[in-house]
């Protein structure tokens, strides 16, 4: 892995853990150092992608032209002759299928709540001359607000001739899929949305797909004819709005234009469905204008300049990210990182270096197999590209020590345990045109170290900017004896700043201490007592590790502790164990493959002549509420309501 690959993104994003992978590609939580705000960077491998590349690079470019508050808005595109990162809005509350499944089904009105939103998404789609293609609850976010983003623009078409220009290319989920793309026929793209929504629609009021079978011709036979089931609990106002959209006769079909104010949509509503964008990119913000012009010491019309290139480059994201800031309520203003924080310096982040780091090796005794995995094969490429343990503390823990502010800035961080942000790219490889579900991703991956700064710290600030204990990661698991605990920040060290106030700082800062030399030699010393003190324990850690004679304490000390989230399904046993035994005998029972890390399961499931098609995870963890349990479950590959039936079926088999 070349770490040139890293060194753009490094200069603007502090990375952290993996939230999300797949078979190519991989999703990264991350801080933008300007506005420390939380973003998801896609990384996507362009020799792994293959025929898929140019997917990618459509999805990209619709990305780019798409500004919505309920599409999942692109930031930043860094892409090197390996690697493509996208930086995209980070979304904590994951996939409305999870949100769907979680509940069984969705009340009506909670339901046109969520409808009315994708409704006036893909109203201005359509109206900027796209076909999404690929509408499922499972490219539906929930951000932050519980409002939905949409997601995974890359079988979108914009055709030349206009929305009403007809298409050829098969694509999409085949339970979603309307009929006249199952019949091969020349369709329009919108009206096969329409159709999309009316299966989404179904899924959420039931719970369960419209059209479903065993097979894929099965479902196909079903869609051709248009029957589907009315449960009881339709309310007939419900039943006549998914009859209007899932017609078999696309040209009977209700149009987007009339959703806008149907009465069902507009049941408890005053107004129509808004679906024009509140946040256009031709009208910038003013505010976000000015901090931008200070900070960067320009004027106001050269800022402006630059952001309407829309390059989707860091003057794009710094503006889009304090738009959001300011959505939100929260105020205008950037700091300097840490790595910039000096007596009086104007660094700006391009102009920092990456520090070399050591290439990546084999560390003894942590690359084996456990041995709960057998003769059983890697699941995906996903799970053979994970950093190995020891280098994951060491990458981390160096890059703790170029940011030992940031432990305030993220000790308020919410990390739901399932947050995958943008995933599946249709593979070729798969065979079936159709059945378009693969996720995009990174093969191979190697940690980074954060730039480090080029102008030297504060002498007031010094001691507060050496750490005397590595950085804290999800490595803790894996090697608990060398995680102590955390060192509150240094109240001389602001932990962010506006432009306004470090110019401010750099003025007040004295250039000279005002010591007696006895003082003076007091300070020294017990400065270097500390630092050396710190690498010293920091290098006993280190060798240890990396001894093939030391052993590892077991690395299930406990289970994780995770706030209560719609993807975790509580227990009555009090002992994580007991519930850890009872998964580990029923999945077993039920033929399902499984790999022990922790308290987390790694499951996959054969069909299709012994290839793998489902890979799911079971993790025990410990809920905020005292003495609670719960069982965090997250879908990694594979069909959505396969793993639903599957995964609901283990744990009503379990003695929960």
């Amino acid at each position: 892995m070349a770490l040139d690959d890293y060194e753009e993104i490094l200069k603007h994003y502090e990375l952290h853990e993996t939230i999300g992978t797949g078979g190519f590609a991989k999703v990264k939580l991350a801080r933008h150092h300007l506005t420390g705000e939380k973003v998801a960077i896609k990384i996507m491998d362009k020799l792994a992608l293959g025929d898929d590349l140019p997917r990618v690079k459509v999805e990209i470019d619709a990305m780019k032209n798409l500004s919505h508050q309920h599409i999942c808005q692109l930031y930043h595109v860094v892409e090197t002759s390996r690697k493509i990162f996208m930086v995209l809005e980070y979304c904590p509350g994951g996939e409305l299928f999870d949100y769907i499944i979680s509940k069984d089904r969705l009340p009506e009105q909670e339901t046109r709540g969520f409808f009315r939103q994708i409704v006036s998404a893909m109203a201005y789609v359509h109206s900027q001359g796209y076909a999404h293609r690929d509408l499922k609850p499972e490219n539906l976010l929930i951000d932050g607000d519980h409002n939905l983003k949409l997601i995974d623009f890359g079988l979108c078409a914009k055709p030349k001739g206009g929305l009403d220009y007809h298409l050829n290319t098969c694509c999409g989920s085949p339970a979603y899929a309307a009929p006249e793309l199952i019949q091969g026929k020349a369709y329009i793209g919108s009206e096969a949305d329409i159709w999309s929504m009316g299966v989404l629609l179904y899924a959420l009021l039931c719970g369960f797909l419209p059209f479903d079978d065993d097979n894929v011709m099965g479902v196909y036979r079903k869609i051709m004819r248009g029957k589907y089931t009315v449960p009881k609990w339709l309310s007939p106002s419900s039943a006549l709005l998914l009859n209007q959209m899932l017609q078999v006769d696309p040209k009977k079909r209700i149009t987007v234009k009339h959703l806008l104010s149907h009465p069902w949509l507009m049941q408890g509503y005053s107004d129509a469905v808004q679906w024009q964008s509140k946040y256009t990119l031709e009208h910038l913000d003013e505010d976000c204008v000015a901090e931008l012009s200070v900070f960067h010491q320009q004027s106001r019309e050269s800022i402006l300049e630059l952001i309407r290139q829309w390059k989707y480059d860091q003057i794009s994201a710094t503006y889009l990210l304090l738009r959001s800031k300011k959505a939100r309520g929260k105020g205008v203003s950037l700091r300097v990182p840490p790595v910039l924080k000096g007596h009086g310096s104007t660094t700006s982040p391009a102009d920092l270096e990456p520090e070399k780091v050591m290439t990546k090796g084999e560390v003894p005794g942590l690359n084996q197999l456990p041995p709960a995995f057998g003769s059983m094969e890697i699941l995906d490429a996903a799970s053979a590209s994970e950093e190995s343990p020891a280098e994951e503390f060491l990458l981390q823990a160096q890059r703790k020590k170029q940011h030992p502010s940031h432990d305030a800035d993220l000790e308020d961080r919410e990390f739901p345990a399932s947050t995958p942000v943008t995933r599946k790219v249709a593979s070729r490889k798969d065979g079936n045109k159709e059945n378009i579900n693969t996720q995009a991703a990174l093969g191979k991956e190697m940690p980074l170290m954060l730039p480090s700064p080029k102008t030297p710290f504060p002498k007031r600030q010094l001691e507060a900017q050496v750490p005397t204990t590595p950085f804290q990661t999800l490595a803790e698991s894996q090697f608990p004896a060398a995680t102590p605990t955390k060192r509150p920040a240094s109240p001389t060290e602001p932990d962010g700043c506006t432009a306004a106030e470090v110019l401010h700082q750099a003025r007040a800062l004295p250039g000279d201490l005002d010591l007696n030399p006895a003082q003076v030699g007091s300070s020294q010393k017990k400065r270097k007592a500390k630092i050396f003190g710190s690498l010293e324990r920091g290098l006993d850690k280190v060798i240890t590790m990396l001894t093939p004679s030391k052993k590892r304490r077991c690395t299930r000390d406990g289970p994780r502790k995770l706030k209560a989230h719609y993807n975790v399904t509580t227990t009555q046993l009090l002992n994580p164990d007991h519930v850890l035994s009872d998964l580990m005998a029923v999945l077993s029972k039920k033929q399902v493959e499984y790999v022990l890390s922790g308290y987390t399961l790694r499951c996959q499931r054969h069909w299709d002549l012994g290839r793998v098609s489902l890979v799911f995870e079971l993790e025990v963890c410990q809920l905020g509420t005292a003495g609670v349990v719960g069982i965090r479950r997250q879908r990694l590959k594979g069909d959505a309501w396969v793993y639903k039936s599957l995964v609901e079926d283990i744990l009503s088999s379990c003695h929960l």
